[in-house]
């Protein structure tokens, strides 16, 4: 839980650094070098997690493939193949975010509408993978979702535009990314999984970035602040916090948890942009807080209720 909260206050004060970087920079030149740099980040760690299993006399493929049917061991139990398609996932999601927030030109309307994964998540969860909704999952995500009505969407929605479908997919894909590290990411090493998407989503958004031409070093030298902070705070760090908390939390809760990054950027403009909130914000963010700690409570009740509940089909949620 620690690590997602955590995740989310990263992601909730790049904010601040992805507007400024989209001030120098293109959306794919700037997922490009802050995934980039979000890979090489992990370098260190990788090394000395290597080393430190080598002595151990432990290897990588050893890690954390219980579970895996016999199937999955020759495919979905390695990271590389388990990474590839989350950065495939990531890099179609981060893109058109970038693009949704460049054509629409409103942060309140882009983050309730990308903010819409934490209903989504469920409701995937549901369709596909045939988890049931509890009724205080259900009360959760209504709360959160009033309380982003509240906190972002201040003029209303008007039509439909190609920067909010755009939006809305994107949301559609965070969730989906959600739910594939929910579904195969507990059974790879996280930190190797995290590298190997963020090396995927680099290598496309360079392929991109070339195709458009917009490779811009110049650009890259002015914005250089918020693309180092958006690499190695909202890329290296953040999404790692989110392989490793996923493993521990089910993926409901999880999407809540980490949909504070919109709570998160209202306290970063205000500490760093000088921005204050009106009464109808802060009453949106009280919402977004009932509506998380509601949601950890299913995470306790089955431990009293095992031989009843099936709220937490997945067995790590009770690690």
């Amino acid at each position: 839980m620690a690590c997602l909260v955590v995740c989310a206050l990263i992601w909730g004060f790049a904010f601040v650094a992805q507007v400024q970087g989209m001030d120098a920079v293109t959306p794919l030149f700037f997922n490009a070098t802050r995934f980039t740099l979000g890979a090489l980040s992990l370098l260190p760690v990788l090394l000395v997690l290597h080393r430190r299993r080598r002595t151990d006399g432990r290897t990588a493929a050893h890690d954390g493939v219980e579970g895996v049917d016999t199937v999955g061991r020759t495919i979905l139990a390695s990271p590389v193949v388990v990474g590839m398609i989350c950065g495939v996932v990531l890099f179609t999601a981060s893109t058109l975010q970038q693009y949704g927030i460049l054509y629409g030109k409103s942060a309140g309307r882009a983050g309730f509408i990308t903010a819409l994964y934490i209903v989504i998540v469920p409701l995937l969860a549901f369709v596909f993978l045939r988890r049931r909704i509890g009724i205080l999952v259900v009360v959760a995500v209504m709360l959160a979702v009033i309380g982003f009505y509240l906190l972002c969407v201040t003029d209303g929605f008007g039509s439909l535009g190609l920067a909010d479908l755009l939006l809305l997919f994107t949301a559609v894909l965070f969730a989906t990314h959600i739910l594939v590290i929910d579904e195969l990411g507990s059974h790879v090493d996280a930190i190797m999984l995290s590298f190997v998407q963020f090396s995927t989503t680099a290598v496309l958004s360079w392929i991109g970035s070339a195709i458009e031409g917009s490779i811009d070093w110049d650009g890259a030298v002015a914005a250089w602040p918020p693309i180092v902070y958006a690499g190695i705070g909202s890329v290296g760090i953040a999404y790692t916090l989110q392989a490793i908390g996923q493993q521990w939390v089910p993926p409901t809760r999880a999407s809540l948890l980490m949909s504070l990054e919109s709570f998160f950027s209202v306290v970063g403009g205000a500490i760093f942009l000088g921005e204050v909130m009106t009464p109808r914000g802060y009453l949106g963010c009280a919402l977004i807080f009932a509506g998380t700690l509601l949601a950890q409570a299913p995470a306790r009740v089955p431990k009293r209720l095992s031989s009843s509940s099936s709220a937490s089909p997945r067995p790590e949620a009770h690690r």
